[in-house]
């Protein structure tokens, strides 16, 4: 999930109770004792089980050389080769470092199926065997350490996963199979940059777009979903705040920055509490405020960055008007002339909020909850953010979208923070390690179960 999202508030509270219970039946890592047992009595589950020796391999081999978004080269190509050997037309640079892998196997729907290939700009501190030494330079020019801090090597491996499970099955399923590979869902720009590349015109566009992505709050191998807004628009605003500098010991011959953005600060509060109803989810957020260099001067200018969440573009609409009108009427309050109000700059692309249809979301999490039974549960929606919204916004007259959530704490390790005794870390964090092997097992088998029951042959 994208690097300017807060996402350690995913899931708290869901395995109460009966959940609970569910819980500590679950596999233990790295048995699978559970999938192992059931195994016998599914061939998908069978297939799953034989693959995951080769498909933790390749898991432990993207989590040791990670790379940062739009260079993902090795990644595209290593995983690109793997595609072709299945019988997929495969084609690289689709967004700059995008793949996208299609099997066209007779008449009925397009279903496409996506994964995220980019990690952050972390230093690993897990301690794995297989711990990422890579370090490379982003954006910033600064080079830094590189980990697959958010899950999406498991979201790869799953990929693969799939991908070689659907391609063994061509006779139990028609129609036409897209799998892509996004590059850059860290910085959000990922997806845009697919499909203003072609994705929806160059190749088979999509009736159905499934993806999940690992959740760091939940027990491995849990599967939670939600119905319509999922995951929030998130902006981020930069704030400019010009004054008139000076002495700090004669502030009369000023106008201070500090305190006009302090106000701002301030007013910005009741954009959510006296702006926005009640009913519609939003956050603004002051993350940064930096102004002046010494004690005793007043800086002639101070800065803010703010992250801006919600769910509907009309309620992005209004908190984006607000935040310009609050600092404008804050700056003109203390004198300011127009000249030389603030500034106020909505970075560009934002990620927008991502919507998973309803009817279609149920359809899909039905067939799972005959397959998992009380290990797929729905819960409520997030203030964090993912590009994959985008796959549906581009045409939401005819694409259907989900995307669901795969626990990936260890259950040793959420039965400890249950009783107090260890704090969980969040994606992002250097310390997350999940569950692999039941991440990558239970999405593999998730996404090829869904996916054969959207592509029924005819009369099966």
């Amino acid at each position: 999930m994208a690097q300017t999202r807060g996402k350690t508030d995913m899931m708290k509270h869901l395995m109460a109770g009966a959940a609970m219970a569910m819980a500590l039946s679950m596999s233990a890592t790295p048995a699978l004792a559970e999938a192992h047992a059931e195994a016998g009595a599914d061939e998908l589950r069978a297939a799953v089980m034989e693959d995951m020796p080769g498909l933790f391999e390749l898991y432990k081999d993207l989590h040791a050389n990670p790379e940062l978004s739009f260079q993902e080269f090795e990644t595209a190509a290593k995983l690109a080769e793997r595609a072709r050997a299945l019988g997929f037309e495969v084609t690289e640079g689709v967004g700059q470092t995008g793949v996208v892998a299609v099997m066209e196997n007779g008449p009925g729907p397009v279903v496409m199926l996506r994964a995220d290939m980019d990690g952050l700009p972390v230093i690993e501190q897990t301690g794995l065997p297989y711990a990422s030494k890579r370090t490379a330079v982003p954006a910033t020019g600064v080079e830094t350490g590189v980990m697959h801090a958010c899950g999406h090597d498991t979201h790869m491996a799953a990929w693969v996963g799939a991908a070689q499970l659907l391609a063994e099955r061509k006779d139990d399923w028609s129609g036409t199979l897209v799998m892509i590979l996004q590059p850059a869902e860290e910085t959000g720009e990922g997806a845009l940059a697919m499909l203003q590349d072609g994705l929806y015109e160059r190749f088979p566009k999509p009736d159905y777009v499934l993806a999940f992505h690992d959740a760091a709050q939940a027990p491995a191998g849990f599967i939670g979903y939600s119905k319509g807004y999922a995951l929030a628009n998130v902006d981020s605003v930069d704030v400019v705040i010009p004054g008139i500098g000076g002495h700090g010991a004669y502030p009369h011959t000023t106008v201070d920055p500090v305190v006009i953005g302090a106000n701002v600060v301030t007013r910005l509060q009741t954009l959510v509490s006296r702006e926005i109803s009640p009913l519609d989810p939003a956050v603004v957020t002051v993350g940064s405020f930096r102004a002046g260099s010494k004690h005793n001067i007043i800086s002639d200018e101070a800065r803010l960055q703010i992250t801006v969440r919600s769910y509907t573009d009309e309620v992005r609409a209004a908190l984006l008007e607000g935040i310009e009108r609050i600092a404008r009427g804050e700056a003109m309050a203390a004198g300011m002339p127009e000249d030389k109000l603030p500034s106020v700059t909505v970075q560009d692309p934002y990620t927008p909020s991502t919507y998973n249809t309803p009817e279609f979301t149920e359809n899909v999490m039905a067939g799972l909850k005959e397959r998992f039974g009380d290990r797929v549960r729905e819960t409520p929606s997030v203030m964090g953010g993912e590009d994959f919204g985008q796959f549906y916004r581009a045409d939401p007259e005819t694409v259907e979208s989900l995307i669901f959530w795969v626990g990936g704490v260890p259950m040793e390790q959420y039965l400890a923070s249950e009783r107090g005794e260890v704090e969980l870390p969040s994606l992002h964090s250097p310390f997350w390690a999940p569950d692999a092997e039941v991440v990558i097992a239970t999405a593999t088998e998730a996404l090829t179960a869904a996916t054969l029951d959207l592509m029924p042959r005819s009369g099966g």
